[in-house]
């Protein structure tokens, strides 16, 4: 399917989008190329394929819900511009 310059002036008042001359073409191409897309997309063969109407169809994986500290307290800090012990120090903002 290929849209003539009078549709991608119509496509454009319907989207309220303001369209000079010069980028008429321009559109053109690219409203094409969107449409190509959807024509290889209608030539997969879906047959056979239940559809998802979303995710709340699946299952989730549960794991346990356990509290831990990382085990990385000295990988973090070392990015710490200063540091008092095993915490971030800061300077002081309010007196």
């Amino acid at each position: 399917m290929s849209l003539d310059p009078a549709t991608v002036r119509r496509i454009a008042k319907l989207a309220r989008i303001r369209v000079d001359e010069g980028q008429v073409e321009a559109l053109r191409a690219d409203l094409n190329s969107i449409l190509g897309w959807i024509e290889q997309l209608n030539e997969v063969d879906t047959d056979g394929v239940a559809p998802l109407t979303g995710g709340t169809q699946m299952a989730l994986r549960l794991r346990e819900d356990a509290v831990n500290d990382g085990g990385m307290a000295e990988a973090v800090l070392a990015n710490a511009p200063d540091r008092d012990g095993d915490y971030f120090a800061v300077p002081k903002v309010v007196e």
